[in-house]
């Protein structure tokens, strides 16, 4: 059946055969008594996690609005007509409709939705985009990370080839860093919630600073990107 793993064990005790060597049927997790990751901004209001976050954000070359949900139509509208509203990609995601912006980018902008069935008629519209949106789905407020996850109606190609990124940014999925995201994922995990096949961590625009040691944003993805905070509690 599609998606599902056979031969699992044999596979594994070959494994460990070749090895030389017991299969171990479960490992435990080690418990560590110093944990020194989970004290970086700890006991930090949301307030004071949106400050990290655009701090942060000047050093990685991103652009940083913020804003209410009542409000969100309107500066995503400046957004949009501040880097040209020539093509703009979505994904296919219940928040634009929950925050009141879908009728906007469908009747306004004009924006193309992912659709899966689709297929690559969806990417070869991000290749031609100006301008690709997303939600972010948890927020790293030190790195000034957004993660994404991935569905059927949320290709990566969207904030990967448009020129332009915008990511919008609730202001609850700000957390201080990787130690919180991660423990969330793994939570889902563990309590046996689907989770995306693939999690992005994007922090801003590409940079390489390979040749020379010169910086240079937008080589590998879009050259500008804007990060749009929304007061949503």
């Amino acid at each position: 059946m599609p998606g599902s793993i056979q031969n699992k064990d044999e596979f594994l005790d070959d494994i460990a055969s070749t090895l030389g060597r017991e299969r171990k049927r479960k490992v435990e997790k080690p418990k560590w008594s110093y944990r020194p990751q989970w004290n970086v901004y700890d006991g930090y209001s949301q307030d004071q996690l949106v400050q990290v976050l655009k701090e942060q954000c000047t050093k990685i070359h991103t652009n940083v609005e913020e804003t209410t949900v009542t409000n969100l139509k309107d500066c995503l509208r400046r957004v949009i007509e501040q880097y040209g509203e020539d093509t703009v990609v979505t994904w296919d995601d219940p928040r634009f409709e929950e925050f009141n912006i879908k009728n906007y980018l469908h009747e306004e902008a004009k924006a193309h939705v992912w659709k899966a069935e689709l297929g690559e008629e969806n990417v070869k519209t991000a290749e031609k985009a100006n301008i690709g949106i997303t939600f972010s789905d948890i927020t790293l407020a030190e790195s000034g990370t957004v993660a994404l996850f991935s569905d059927k109606g949320k290709g990566r190609s969207v904030s990967l080839l448009p020129s332009t990124y915008v990511a919008i940014i609730p202001k609850s999925t700000i957390v201080p860093r990787m130690t919180q995201a991660a423990s969330m994922i793994e939570r889902e995990v563990a309590e046996g919630n689907a989770v995306a096949s693939c999690v992005n961590f994007i922090s801003g625009p590409s940079n390489s600073a390979d040749i020379e040691m010169n910086l240079i944003v937008g080589v590998h993805g879009p050259i500008h990107v804007t990060y749009i905070i929304v007061h949503d509690k």
